[in-house]
């Protein structure tokens, strides 16, 4: 005869209860923590994962154009329509390459208070559609919900604990709801839609844990590389070990532009340093002799000198040539107005051209110099990971100094991008944001009924924590296994010490009294 599931914990032997009662304390502790937090990054993360569906119908009036048949203008020249149309003094970041033909032309700019600004230009017409703050449109704030309740670095602590924990309430509700005692698995994953109130809820609740188990763990695992706390750390370990990303994939290039030669008019220099003589012939000043560059770097404050009506450009600000010896006397006057992009710059439909050559057409983000011997990056992440790619171009010469591809990732960092697009739901298509959606909001309807529950099971003036066992049961395997976790997880592991002292300390006093 088979037992009812439900009933098999009635009968328990003393020891096996204990070890159940301390694991659901333990279930307890996790959940009535994790329970807000995992709600918020269930809501979120399911907004976030439909971002290419969510975006293009909620801004339809910016993003979205009806194709034509004429030809596209150049990318430079819908920069510049974008630039026109925003304060003067704004600076070009990036823009944001879509072949779609009914897609418009993004550019994302650096207003002068600070904000980050995309511009929409109708590909066809050069028609500016319109605006969108970046730090304000409703995936940003999304994720940033997300990954930190919009609290900077405490909250993102906040959200790396509440990630943590989760492990600790996944393992631990696996352990309370397991079969045990003659019942089965098909007991287990079954919902006992016969049953009313908290009875009917804590089946539902246990049930779902089993089959949302693998999902919620992976959500975990492939999330906490992007925390603030252990994942920079976790990434910069893997570096190390010659198993992270490349330097240059993510943050600064580790490259650098070579800065052209200035040209200069050789009668505009004083007869005395002229050895030979010289129409009006331009020369580089690499090529003059140690004599006749003197005082070159200031002859902007000669008496008399004049250019021949080119400024060298710098594309950035002052502030950012600290650091780069030899640069700091080429002035920081930003970059030309007319153009977005420093003197003898290539335009980005070049640079765009050269991508294309090596196999990256759409779907990236190019990345503009601010500085003259910045350099172009075209950062490619697409749903499959293999394909990613990163390239640092001079931005005068048009070569590509650095070229990353997914083979030049270590082991780690290579599981960290497959985790990434299975996680943000982009590696399948369709399939994989409504797996994601089912997981997410299966992880919601979890914290809910199990705040439900301990609010109808809660005495008043009470925590509600269930009780401790009298004798402390032989938990070697989980004791061993808590302070692995809480090793691994570093911060973790101090909230795992708070939670025993306290419990020991506080709970415990009242119990015995």
């Amino acid at each position: 005869m088979q037992i009812p599931y439900s009933q098999t914990r009635e009968a328990q032997p003393a020891t096996t209860a204990g070890q159940y009662r301390t694991l659901w304390r333990w279930h307890f502790y996790a959940g009535l923590f994790v329970m807000p937090w995992l709600m918020v990054l269930a809501i979120t993360g399911t907004l976030y994962v439909f971002q290419p569906q969510i975006e293009p119908w909620l801004y339809h009036d910016r993003m979205v154009v009806a194709a034509q048949t004429s030809p596209r203008l150049d990318a430079q020249v819908l920069m510049e329509r974008a630039a026109a149309s925003l304060p003067a003094g704004s600076q070009i970041r990036s823009v944001e390459v879509n072949r779609d033909p009914t897609r418009s032309a993004e550019f994302i700019f650096r207003l002068p208070n600070g904000e980050r600004e995309s511009v929409y230009v109708n590909p066809y017409t050069g028609a500016v559609l319109g605006t969108l703050s970046v730090e304000h449109r409703l995936m940003k704030q999304a994720r940033d919900l997300h990954r930190s309740l919009m609290l900077g670095k405490p909250g993102e602590l906040l959200m790396e604990l509440a990630g943590c924990w989760t492990l600790v309430m996944l393992a631990t509700g696996l352990a309370l709801w397991w079969p045990r005692a003659g019942a089965t698995w098909a007991a287990a994953l079954r919902p006992r839609l016969q049953l009313r109130g908290r009875p009917l809820l804590r089946n539902l609740h246990g049930v779902a844990g089993l089959w949302l188990a693998a999902g919620g763990l992976a959500f975990v695992l492939t999330g906490l590389p992007w925390s603030g706390s252990w994942g920079t750390q976790f990434k910069a370990l893997a570096t190390k070990a010659g198993m992270g990303s490349p330097a240059g994939v993510w943050g600064e290039a580790p490259v650098r532009s070579q800065i052209p030669a200035k040209p200069m008019k050789m009668d505009d220099l004083p007869i005395a340093q002229i050895p030979w003589a010289v129409g009006n012939t331009t020369v580089p000043v690499s090529t003059m002799p140690a004599s006749s560059m003197q005082g070159a770097d200031n002859m902007a404050s000669m008496p008399g000198m004049k250019h021949d009506g080119r400024a060298h450009a710098a594309s950035g600000n002052a502030g950012e040539h600290e650091g780069h010896q030899g640069h700091e006397g080429m002035g920081s006057t930003g970059l030309s107005p007319a153009s977005l992009r420093a003197e003898g710059a290539l335009p980005v439909d070049e640079v765009m051209a050269i991508a294309a050559r090596r196999g990256v057409e759409s779907g990236y983000s190019l990345v503009v110099p601010s500085r003259p011997d910045g350099v172009y990056t075209v950062s490619y992440f697409p749903s499959d990971p293999r394909d990613e790619r990163t390239l640092h171009i001079d931005q005068y010469s048009g070569k590509v100094l650095r070229d990353i591809d997914y083979n030049a990732y270590g082991a780690v960092a290579q599981a960290i991008s497959y985790g990434t697009a299975l996680h943000m739901g982009r590696y399948f298509g369709v399939a994989n944001q409504w797996l994601c959606a089912l997981i997410s909001m299966g992880l919601f309807a979890m914290a809910l009924t199990g705040a439900v529950m301990w609010w109808m099971r809660r005495p008043a003036r009470s925590l509600g924590a269930p009780s401790r066992p009298q004798a402390r049961p032989p938990m070697r395997g989980w004791t061993i296994g808590m302070f692995a976790l809480g090793c691994v997880f570093p911060l973790m592991g101090a909230t795992m010490a708070l939670v025993w002292a306290g419990d020991r300390l506080v709970f415990g006093r009242r119990a015995r009294g």
